[in-house]
């Protein structure tokens, strides 16, 4: 038993040194080869969400596609927004997933509404 946690623990160790760099200006997406531009500064904020507003700025503050899906994975909110605010006063409270697109950068993030 304690040799199969010593190799477990071996495993993870190499992984963890070989794994891509996070700073990478590409990361890999779960469909193998495509690749996935992240947004450079953004800041997306309040979060969680009480007022029905949230504000995304992002260094080039360019135009910018919005997905909203709830925790099903269903589109419950699609938009395209030219400044920061973000109207979400439409969605229930509860926790969604937050998908940006700026020209070919994309980000996925948690949004919570209160």
């Amino acid at each position: 038993m304690k040799q199969y946690y010593f190799y477990t623990f071996i495993l993870a160790v190499f992984l963890s040194f070989t794994a891509p760099n996070a700073a990478n200006a590409q990361e890999k997406t779960s469909s193998g080869n495509r690749t996935e531009i992240p947004i450079e500064g953004l800041s997306i904020y309040p979060n969680p969400v009480t007022n029905g507003k949230v504000y995304i700025s992002t260094s080039q503050n360019k135009e910018k596609d919005i997905l909203i899906y709830n925790v099903l994975g269903k589109p419950v909110h699609r938009t395209k927004i030219r400044g920061k605010e973000l109207d979400v006063s439409n969605l229930s409270p509860g926790i969604y997933i937050l998908k940006i697109k700026e020209e070919r950068a994309t980000a996925t993030r948690k949004l919570v509404v209160r």
